[in-house]
Parts: C-alpha cells; structure tokens; sequence
C-alpha cells in the first residue's frame, strides 16, 4: 500500500468513527434527557423503570468518549481503534443475536459503523511496517 492509499484510509476510518461517535451522541443525549419520549420516537416497548433507559444513554455517551483517542490518532492509539471496532460488534451480536425483533436496528446501526471502520482499520494495519499491532 502506498503512503498515499494509507493516507486515504486513516483519512476515512477517523471521518467514519467520528460519525459514529456523533450518532451514538445524537442517540444517546436526547434519551438521557427526555427517555420516555425517544422511546416513543423510535418505537422501541417502554422501559421500566425508566433509569435503565438513561442509564444505557450513559453508558453509550461514555463508550463514545473512549473511542475519541482513536478517532484524532488510530495510529497511536490502535488498541482504542480495535477496541472501538469490537464495540461496535459487540452490539450487533447482542441487539440482532439476542434480543427480539423490535431491538434489531440497534444492532444494525453498530454494523453499518462496524462494516466501514473493521475494513478500513484492517487496511491500515497492513499498510503499516511489522503489521496489524
């Protein structure tokens, strides 16, 4: 791969992760304010009691913060850049593999971040000297 083309895929995997990061935010923000009403707006069964579904906004909100390192330098914070891929894994196994049907399109929005970001990393992880690290 040539510094040019590895230039190009850290370019698209730090804009796609910083999407990521900023739907997860536009996501999780308005249901740690007003759950009830985000609930309704994505047609998702009521929670009971309500703190699970702003606590679950909160852990979203943290688990956006920990991928920023790797959104400014995937290079020096790799780890981060896995672990933010394997995230995003993670929730399409549990939403799509473990919940019922009306719980899926959480886990299809972490696959169209996942998709993108696990194909452009692993092209920067080859491009670079010694590997995937």
């Amino acid at each position: 791969m040539t510094v040019t083309d590895r230039s190009v895929a850290e370019t698209w995997f730090r804009r796609v992760l910083w999407i990521g990061i900023l739907a997860n935010l536009a996501l999780a923000i308005p249901t740690l304010l007003a759950p009830e009403r985000m609930m309704a707006l994505t047609q998702l069964p009521p929670a009971t009691p309500i703190m699970w579904a702003r606590f679950a906004a909160l852990l979203l909100i943290l688990l956006s913060v920990f991928y920023m390192p790797a959104g400014v330098d995937p290079n020096r914070y790799r780890v981060v850049a896995w672990l933010a891929i394997l995230s995003r894994l993670a929730g399409v196994i549990f939403f799509v593999g473990f919940q019922s049907a009306e719980y899926h399109m959480l886990g299809y929005f972490d696959l169209v971040f996942f998709v993108p970001e696990f194909v452009l990393l692993a092209m920067l992880a080859r491009s670079r000297p010694g590997g995937a690290r």
